[in-house]
């Protein structure tokens, strides 16, 4: 298997990982305050992930932290934003008001390379808002506040794939994730102590919540995402990632009963089917690749 399918199919682990957080995450926040939650999260993930992987943490250069205090500050203000969005949105909605971040992906990439962006881009863009709009606001045209910052989410995590795409190639992949890790549980728990009361969780169905997170979900996935994401495009990755908002939705059916109106799963539909065809170029030159292959023999 080449390393590029190897690669695809790791993300999609990574991808249906996700996609089980936002039901965890969602629990988690029922006895634990915003910050106090992520502080616990990522300081657990950053630390049994320093541990693993000290030897090559012991060989941490000033590009690679440059890189990973970068982007960790992307990473923290998407997590920051979209965990509030939760304690006041569905887990399903707030799965594909995140999965947006994948439309916003080639806009984005079409500015840092200052190119038009391709006219399935604009397509896919146009299908997502309309879902977006259908999904989020009310009858009364209105937005509501939770899906207002997990909309904040997405555009964070659009440009954490964007800079993880283009700097995980020049430095140590490993290194440059649990950076990331570390700096979202750093950052979080200083606010946590400014804003908040800390405390530690009592229930042991939060601690496996928040362990499944933290190994999982958090260290798993992202030292994952970073060491393959190298071997396959930005377009691929963000194409794999669509389905995680359709993950979100399905485990929140089967976990906790959480069913969309009518309204909501048009706009859902729309917004996976803006992802797909923002990125439709990846299957229209595998099939060209095919045809020409074909002609060819």
């Amino acid at each position: 298997m080449k390393k590029q399918h190897q690669a695809d199919l790791a993300l999609l682990g990574v991808t249906l990982a996700w996609g089980i957080s936002f039901i965890l995450t969602k629990n988690s926040l029922e006895s634990l305050e915003t910050f106090n939650f992520l502080g616990i999260r990522f300081l657990i993930s950053a630390v049994t992930s320093a541990l693993f992987f000290y030897k090559r943490l012991m060989k941490l250069d000033r590009t690679t932290l440059k890189y990973g205090l970068l982007i960790g500050v992307i990473m923290f203000s998407g997590y920051a934003t979209q965990t509030i969005g939760l304690n006041y949105t569905t887990a399903s909605k707030s799965g594909f008001i995140t999965g947006f971040s994948v439309v916003i992906v080639p806009i984005f990439s079409a500015v840092v390379l200052r190119k038009l962006p391709k006219f399935s881009s604009i397509i896919g863009v146009v299908s997502a808002i309309i879902g977006l709009g259908m999904l989020t606001l009310d009858a009364n045209l209105q937005l509501n506040i939770g899906d207002f910052y997990t909309l904040i989410g997405a555009v964070c995590f659009a440009m954490h794939i964007i800079t993880v795409g283009k700097y995980a190639v020049q430095v140590d992949s490993i290194n440059l994730a649990i950076l990331q890790i570390g700096v979202v549980g750093i950052l979080s728990t200083i606010v946590s102590f400014l804003f908040e009361t800390p405390v530690m969780p009592a229930a042991g169905s939060d601690w496996f919540s928040i362990l499944f997170l933290a190994f999982v979900c958090t260290s798993g996935a992202f030292i994952v995402q970073n060491a393959v994401q190298k071997y396959t495009s930005t377009t691929h990755t963000a194409l794999i990632f669509t389905g995680e908002p359709v993950f979100s939705a399905i485990f929140a059916y089967i976990l906790i009963g959480e069913v969309m109106n009518n309204r909501g799963i048009i706009g859902s539909i729309l917004i996976v089917a803006g992802m797909i065809v923002a990125e439709i170029d990846f299957d229209l030159s595998f099939f060209k690749a095919k045809k020409g292959k074909v002609i060819e023999e």
